[in-house]
């Protein structure tokens, strides 16, 4: 459910906002940051165009709004895995260019073609089945050749790479497909002194140059995801392609936090507290008692739990904080609730939790990246696995407009 808020929540609205339409936990989405990471990342990049990787719901934060608030701080692209995510984007009325580059044979690349959609083609035999859509279609299809230059994923790989092209020369021959983009992905940009970043980047540019004598008129050619585009500048070229940085997040926290970057989450996963009780010293808690308690303490119930994307790995270690209180899960987390150890704070039932994210007061609570280091992940999928049975608040300046 993607109900927009209608104003950007403040300490006066806190009631209003823990109340939203009887939900008990909600992801609370501020689309002015996105805005603002949108225009950070643009600024950042220089003269390369910026697409918006809303993928996946957009990580998990709305597909089309946050597709709005991108294209808003500047984005001129947007890319997509999964044509109904790319269908879904023209439904919205959003007619920037759009790629869409996970497809699979059997995919309905007339529908894409006719709604001027660009395609990822990664094999000759794609690039024949929509050249027949294309025939179809009454028009020329937009596609972008992917060569895998080292992932050993998806894209043309070693001798595939001279079949893609041929492939393509041909059926732009037959006036049936125009090769407007070259792409590919990086193994390691996180790691941007790694020799596999450079050597990338050479494979890549040799494809270009096939590219080039097939006589292709590129628009654009593109490597850089978020770590590529903001640690390794050379791999930008035409367009780079962001997708948890426009998020707020760090795509490498041991090189720099998102303030760093100058970048702001735009996530919040908040919950009321269903109920407290004060417990003694060795007490068990949750499924298989795997935590018990050292001294008397104040439990507190949560009304979320992996069915609503809270990872079990987090079992016993990720942080929350009510009232301004850090305490942390514990026990098992269950399908619909966890419970969290406060120790001796105040709280109780009613109270907001933050898993991460902001308090409805502005108060920083944990953050995406230490859920994801206590449940031993990225917080790529912390933020994209929660679940639409929370529902998505919008707020910031920007909201009402964004999500009309």
């Amino acid at each position: 459910m993607n109900v927009p808020a209608a104003d950007a929540p403040t300490p006066s609205d806190h009631p209003a906002w823990l109340a939203f339409e009887g939900a008990q936990a909600r992801v609370v989405v501020d689309l002015d940051a996105i805005v603002r990471n949108a225009t950070t990342l643009k600024a950042r990049v220089g003269d390369a165009q910026l697409m918006a990787v809303v993928k996946g719901d957009a990580y998990g934060h709305g597909l089309v709004p946050t597709a709005r608030a991108a294209l808003r701080g500047g984005a001129t692209w947007l890319g997509v895995a999964q044509l109904h995510e790319a269908t879904a984007l023209r439904d919205a009325g959003i007619d920037a260019r759009v790629l869409c580059w996970l497809l699979a044979p059997g995919s309905d690349f007339e529908t894409a073609i006719r709604r001027d959609i660009d395609l990822g083609v990664s094999s000759a035999a794609m690039v024949r089945d929509v050249a027949i859509a294309a025939e179809a279609a009454g028009r020329v299809a937009r596609v972008h050749l992917k060569v895998d230059t080292g992932m050993a994923r998806n894209g043309a790989y070693g001798d595939q790479w001279p079949e893609l092209v041929a492939a393509a020369r041909e059926a732009r021959g037959r006036g049936l497909v125009e090769v407007v983009g070259l792409f590919t992905h990086f193994v390691r940009s996180d790691e941007p002194r790694h020799p596999e970043v450079a050597a990338q980047i050479d494979r890549f540019r040799a494809a270009e140059k096939d590219c080039d004598d097939a006589g292709f008129h590129l628009e654009v050619r593109h490597m850089a995801n978020s770590a590529g585009a903001i640690f390794v500048p050379e791999s930008r070229f035409d367009l780079v392609r962001v997708g948890l940085a426009l998020y707020g997040l760090s795509p490498a926290p041991d090189l720099a936090t998102p303030q760093d970057l100058g970048l702001d989450p735009a996530m919040s996963v908040t919950a009321h507290v269903a109920v407290t009780k004060r417990v003694p010293a060795g007490q068990g808690v949750s499924y298989g008692h795997t935590y018990v308690t050292d001294a008397e303490t104040t439990l507190a119930d949560i009304p979320a739990g992996y069915a609503d994307g809270v990872p079990r790995h987090g079992s016993n270690k990720a942080p929350v904080m009510v009232n301004g209180t850090i305490g942390h899960i514990a026990g098992r987390v269950c399908m619909d609730q966890f419970v969290v150890d406060m120790g001796d704070a105040a709280v109780q039932p009613g109270d907001e939790a933050v898993l991460f994210g902001r308090a409805a007061d502005g108060t920083p609570g944990p953050t995406a990246q230490e859920w994801a280091d206590a449940a031993d992940t990225i917080s790529y999928e912390i933020v994209t696995r929660m679940s639409t049975r929370l529902p998505r608040i919008y707020c910031g300046d920007l909201s009402e407009e964004l999500t009309r």
